[in-house]
């Protein structure tokens, strides 16, 4: 995942209940932290995010899946994080 600025985002809490080739899923709501976001012209720059809407029908621990086609937003700027890479073997809408 990367922040509209090239920063990292990395899921800070993962749920371990339920794997995806063996990675752990991301639920809507899990922050995320944001390393080496470049300042934007404002000078402001993305330090979190979260997906704020995510699968409509898969769910873990009664929240829903983080997924591509989802809405995530950055605090501080509100731009959205990037998908860089999924796993393409299990799909949830």
């Amino acid at each position: 995942m990367l922040c509209s600025h090239a920063g990292v985002a990395t899921p800070l809490a993962p749920n371990p209940r339920v794997t995806v080739s063996g990675q752990p899923v991301v639920t809507v709501g899990t922050p995320y932290a944001i390393a080496g976001c470049s300042l934007t012209p404002s000078g402001v720059f993305c330090a979190t995010g979260q997906w704020v809407v995510g699968s409509a029908r898969v769910k873990v621990m009664g929240m829903p899946v983080a997924v591509q086609a989802g809405v995530s937003v950055c605090v501080s700027t509100g731009s959205p994080m990037l998908p860089v890479m999924v796993q393409p073997r299990a799909m949830a809408t």
